[in-house]
């Protein structure tokens, strides 16, 4: 591919992302997050592209020690997703110190919503969003609440939902603005956090269905609050959400699934 184009930056988003299964398959996500990342590192410089953009995740933080997560937080993962989105985070800073790779790291908090064209159709699908959707598209019977005993106001998990939307924004003023920050790391995220239920409350208000729902055993690596401060985005790159109301964010996203029901095929 850098053979046939010429490429000057490189947007990269692929990856293993799956919190739970990482604990049974680490081996998987060092694979394809580590070690083929840096292949296509070695790829670049081969053919004398040093600009990045890298898709990392708020998974690098582990437990946080205070809310919200600002860029000094300390990253210590508690799940090998996040560890090697952090190693890979590492491996950038020493490429920027050699080789003069400009780079950026975008922590991405829970990407959610959709666009007029493309949504969330992961398979299988893991994301609370997409699922509750589902749940009542009568695609489910029932959302599983993994974890009812959190140190959370009802005892669910909270999360920062960010619009795809955004985080597509900020990809684009992150390459503006590489030169000036040639070794950046941001926090992506809303700034404010919302339980398991209070995303199944709000998907009913949006959709005018009951979304059933089961409490489940926690699953292993799943911190109790990730909510972000992306403080630093705004200051440095300009960077703001445009769709920051939750409910804003499951519209667009159930607009989308009732469109496509079957996701992007059977």
């Amino acid at each position: 591919i850098f053979g046939e184009h010429k490429i000057d930056a490189v947007l990269h988003f692929a990856a293993e992302a799956q919190v739970a299964d990482s604990m049974t398959n680490p081996h998987k996500y060092f694979l394809t997050n580590v070690s083929k990342g840096l292949v296509l590192l070695e790829a670049m410089r081969a053919h004398g592209c040093d600009r990045f953009i890298f898709s990392s995740t708020a998974a690098t933080f582990g437990e946080p020690k205070y809310t919200p997560i600002d860029e000094e937080h300390p990253q210590e993962p508690i799940n090998a997703y996040g560890e090697s989105k952090l190693m890979f985070e590492k491996i950038l800073d020493w490429y920027h110190k050699a080789y003069g790779l400009k780079f950026m790291s975008f922590r991405y908090f829970n990407a959610a919503g959709a666009s007029k064209r493309l949504g969330e159709d992961h398979r299988p699908e893991t994301h609370l969003v997409p699922i509750v959707l589902q749940v009542a598209l009568g695609k489910r019977e029932h959302v599983e609440v993994y974890g009812t005993d959190y140190p959370t106001k009802d005892g669910t998990p909270v999360r920062d939902y960010i619009h795809v939307l955004d985080l597509g924004k900020a990809h684009i003023l992150g390459l503006e603005k590489l030169d000036s920050f040639p070794d950046g790391k941001y926090n992506l995220g809303n700034g404010e956090g919302f339980t398991v239920l209070e995303v199944i409350e709000t998907a009913e208000e949006v959709t005018g269905r009951k979304i059933p729902y089961r409490p489940a055993p926690r699953r292993p690596g799943d911190p109790a609050v990730l909510v972000a401060s992306s403080r630093r985005a705004a200051r440095e790159l300009g960077w703001e959400p445009e769709f920051p109301e939750l409910k804003e964010i499951i519209r667009s996203a159930w607009k989308w699934h009732r469109g496509h029901p079957e996701g992007y095929g059977p």
